[in-house]
C-alpha cells in the first residue's frame, strides 16, 4: 500500500459494481484500501418491450435527457441494439459524470450544467426554459424522482420515460465487512444515493447499522445528507459530484482528525 493522504484507511464503496473502479483506483492511489460492497445492483427493465417501443419513436423527440451514467450506458446500448440515433435529437446530461459516460459512447455535444449536478441544475439551463410544442424523452431507471418531468411539463413539454434498467438490493453476505468494521478496518463509507444508503442499513442489520452511524459517511449531494441524518448517521461530509472531489474531501477530513 502506497503512502498518501488516505494511507492505511479502509473505505467502503457502495455504488454499483460497474461504477466502482474509478473511485477505487483514486482511493488506492491516495494510499487507502477500497472495500467494494455494492448496495445497488443494476438489472434489465422488468418489461424491455416498453422502452423498446419508445426507442422506436426517437425521431419524434427533440431532446433526450439522461439522468445518470447508468442511464447513459444502458440507454445507449439499447438504442444501438435496434437503430441509429436520429440526427436532430439533442442530448442532455444531468451532470459531468453522465456527460462523461455519453462522451464514452461517442457523443461530443450535449447540454449539461456546470458545477453541481442534479435535476434542478439541469432544468435551470436556458435551453430548457420554453418547451412549448417540444417532446422530451428521459432515459432513467424504473421509479425514481418525478420532479424533472413535472418541471418540464410545466414549461410546455410533452415528456415520456425510457426506463432502460432497474435497481435492486444485492443479496450479499455482510459478515466479512462486519468483521472488518469490528476490527477497525473500516474508517469511511462512500454513498452515492439515498436508495443505496437505505439498502446498506438493511443489508448490515442492527449491529452493522450501529457501526455505520458511528463512521464518517461521504455523500455527493445535500439530499443524501438529509437522508443520512434522518437515519441518525453522526458524521456526514457533502463532497459534491465526481470521484476527484470525493477523494479530496476524504483526504481533507482525515488531515484534520
Amino acid at each position: 500500500m502506497s503512502a498518501g493522504p488516505l494511507s492505511g484507511r479502509g473505505i467502503v464503496i457502495t455504488r454499483p459494481r460497474e461504477h466502482a473502479p474509478g473511485l477505487a483506483e483514486r482511493i488506492r492511489a491516495a494510499g487507502g484500501e477500497p472495500i467494494l460492497f455494492p448496495t445497488i445492483e443494476i438489472l434489465p427493465p422488468n418489461d424491455p418491450a416498453v422502452v423498446t417501443k419508445v426507442i422506436a419513436r426517437l425521431e419524434r423527440f427533440q431532446i433526450a435527457i439522461f439522468v445518470s451514467p447508468t442511464a447513459a450506458l444502458r440507454g445507449c446500448a439499447m438504442v444501438r441494439a435496434s437503430r441509429t440515433w436520429p440526427a436532430g435529437l439533442r442530448l442532455a446530461a444531468v451532470g459531468e459524470g453522465t456527460a462523461s459516460a455519453l462522451r464514452e459512447e461517442g457523443f461530443d455535444a450535449m447540454m449539461s450544467p456546470a458545477g453541481e449536478s442534479d435535476s434542478e441544475a439541469l432544468a435551470a439551463l436556458p435551453e430548457l426554459q420554453d418547451l412549448h410544442g417540444r417532446s422530451v424523452v428521459i432515459f432513467r431507471g424504473e421509479g425514481g424522482r418525478e420532479w424533472l418531468r413535472g418541471a418540464l411539463e410545466d414549461r410546455g413539454a410533452r415528456v415520456e420515460y425510457a426506463e432502460c434498467y432497474r435497481r435492486a438490493r444485492p443479496q450479499s453476505d455482510p459478515r466479512r465487512l462486519l468483521a472488518s468494521w469490528q476490527s477497525g478496518g473500516v474508517e469511511a463509507v462512500s454513498i452515492t444515493s439515498s436508495e443505496g444508503l437505505a439498502n446498506l442499513f438493511a443489508m448490515l442489520g442492527p449491529t452493522g447499522g450501529g457501526y455505520l452511524r458511528a463512521t464518517p459517511v461521504f455523500v455527493p449531494h445535500p439530499r443524501i445528507e438529509a437522508a443520512a441524518r434522518a437515519l441518525e448517521v453522526r458524521k456526514i461530509v457533502v463532497t459534491g459530484r465526481g470521484d476527484a472531489r470525493t477523494v479530496a474531501e476524504m483526504a481533507a477530513f482525515f488531515a484534520r482528525v
